[in-house]
């Protein structure tokens, strides 16, 4: 005995999918919501993110001044490496310091010690400034006395570092008010450690402050975005000993520092001795963007109670879709089987009256021979159809590219129909440019989708009965029309006519009989040779659909969805 087993009803079904969906969703939503509402209130107690932002600032600010220093140490022994020997002739050493001058041009002034004497040397276009010649006057003063009681110290100290450099950062005068100076000393490295012998460099103060920090601080910062992203930030370097309770006036900034205090600072501990390091956000503070995250955490924690809902909804939409094209499917097959069975049983007709020689005038036979031909050509071009959609749903569908001669393709397609369209009392169009190229197409895959055009034009034409075809050549590409002044396209129902399984509702393509795949068809053929397909209609008036195909072979298929 046979037992059949009836399924459950569709609804119970559903109701069941989005029951076990429900569940899946709304206890882990409800513990991950619990989870973070717990931890938000923490983080707003204990100001955890404040902290976190702190930490990262202080290891910004020792990144930001060691690099600094690095540059600094690499620019002074550039300068060093261009000193003259000091038992080099007087006149001689000048010359060659005014030449280091002449090269780098951040620098104010250059000189070099012995044990006999201080040769001191500034920018000669700058000697002019008041300022720069004062400064020039009482540094070499002060140098040489200082250099002449201290410099065997200074040199033996110099030995013992690993860099033999020392660095004296003050304040000094210029026209537009206080301006920072840097000077780097050092010992030669071509003389041994017991000659009492220093060189020296003054970094221009307009340098430092214009060129040298900004520059430094605005290639920092954008290493620090690329890095991690994020709020974008603004550095300074400022006097260290400057007041901060009142506002601080930067000596140097990057882009968007504004106004404002810093958020986190830090000394300068070598090179830049006096000077310090300041950082913060731009246009907002560690404090308000720290309540800000929190407070959108609570709204993303109330907004994913919505979520749930919208993936509730969105989940019965989803399984509404596939319902609806379980029903698509299912007329599809009852469309196909009365279009298979069409004209079969007018095959089948018309082929028992000839063979039981019923009809006897040769005018009757070949009216008959052709209508079993054109019946077993729509056959075939229906099961064409069918077996393309299942290569292409498969993934197995493939195209032979050859150089094709568009028009005559395009013209003997059309005159093998030109019987059936004449037979429905069409007025038919033909326009067909001349000297067009050849293009690389499949013969036969070009071939179906103007046939599967030229049938919907046929069959959802009722009043005005005309179909036109042109072929033209139009910015790089051969462009294949194919208009009807039938019924027409809704605007809601052209961007899904190329759907599988759709027809629109218009009640006269309900009454035809269809597949619902031709359209389809001629996308994925269209796509898969580089090319679009595109659609102009209106109801009661007609359509136009446009294929466009590219000079050029395709190099990739695209995937069906």
């Amino acid at each position: 005995m046979k037992l059949k087993r009836r399924g459950f009803p569709g609804g119970f079904n559903r109701f069941r999918l989005m029951l076990t969906l429900g569940l899946a969703v709304v206890l882990p939503a409800a513990a991950l919501i619990y989870v973070n509402f717990s931890q938000l209130r923490a983080f707003e107690r204990d100001k955890v993110l404040e902290a976190a932002i702190h930490r990262d600032f202080q290891e910004m600010l020792a990144i930001t001044e060691k690099k600094i220093n690095k540059k600094a140490y690499m620019m002074t022994e550039d300068a060093r490496n261009l000193f003259p020997s000091p038992d080099t002739d007087p006149q001689e050493k000048e010359k060659k310091l005014d030449l280091i001058l002449a090269q780098s041009p951040w620098l104010t002034h250059v000189f070099l010690f012995d044990e006999k004497s201080l040769v001191f040397r500034s920018q000669p276009q700058q000697m002019g400034d008041k300022y720069i010649r004062e400064e020039h006057e009482r540094l070499a003063e002060s140098y040489h006395v200082w250099f002449s009681s201290e410099g065997k110290m200074m040199v033996e100290g110099m030995h013992k570092k690993t860099r033999p450099m020392m660095f004296y950062t003050g304040p000094t005068k210029r026209a537009a008010g206080e301006a920072y100076i840097m000077t780097a000393l050092f010992v030669l490295p071509q003389l041994s450690s017991d000659r009492v012998v220093m060189g020296g460099v003054t970094f221009d103060s307009c340098y430092l402050q214009k060129t040298f920090f900004p520059g430094m601080l605005e290639e920092l910062i954008t290493e620090k975005m690329i890095d991690q992203g994020g709020n974008p930030l603004a550095m300074m370097v400022y006097p260290a000993d400057m007041d901060m309770g009142h506002e601080v006036k930067p000596l140097a900034a990057s882009a968007g520092w504004g106004e404002g205090k810093p958020e986190v600072s830090r000394n300068f501990d070598g090179v830049f001795r006096g000077l310090a390091l300041g950082i913060k956000f731009q246009g907002t503070s560690v404090q308000a963007l720290g309540q800000t995250w929190v407070h959108r955490s609570f709204l993303i924690l109330a907004c994913l109670s919505v979520l749930i809902i919208g993936g509730l909804v969105l989940t019965k939409h989803i399984v509404s879709k596939e319902m609806a094209l379980a029903r698509l499917k299912s007329d599809f097959v009852s469309n196909v089987s009365h279009e298979l069975r069409t004209p079969l049983a007018l095959i089948r007709l018309y082929a028992e009256t000839l063979e039981l020689g019923r009809i006897t005038t040769q005018e009757k036979k070949q009216q008959y021979y052709r209508i079993i031909r054109k019946e077993s050509e729509r056959l075939t071009a229906l099961i064409n159809n069918i077996l393309d959609f299942s290569r292409i749903e498969a993934g197995r569908k493939e195209y032979e590219f050859r150089n094709t001669d568009i028009a005559e393709l395009v013209r003997n397609t059309l005159e093998s129909y030109r019987y059936q369209i004449e037979q429905q009392g069409f007025a038919f169009e033909e326009n067909i440019d001349a000297n067009l190229p050849a293009v690389p197409v499949d013969r036969e895959a070009i071939a179906r989708a103007l046939v599967n055009l030229v049938n919907n034009a046929l069959k959802y034409s009722s009043d005005e009965k005309f179909l036109g075809v042109k072929l033209y050549r139009e910015n790089g590409v051969v462009k294949l029309e194919v208009a009807d002044h039938g019924i027409g396209i809704a605007r809601r129902d052209q961007s899904k006519i190329f759907e599988k399984f759709y027809r629109a509702g218009d009640p006269l393509v309900h009454n035809t009989k269809g597949s619902g795949l031709g359209l389809s068809l001629v996308r994925h053929i269209t796509q898969a040779h580089g090319g679009e397909i595109a659609v102009e209609s209106t109801p009661g008036r007609g359509s136009k659909f446009t294929l466009s195909l590219p000079l050029t072979s395709a190099t990739t298929q695209p995937a069906v969805s």
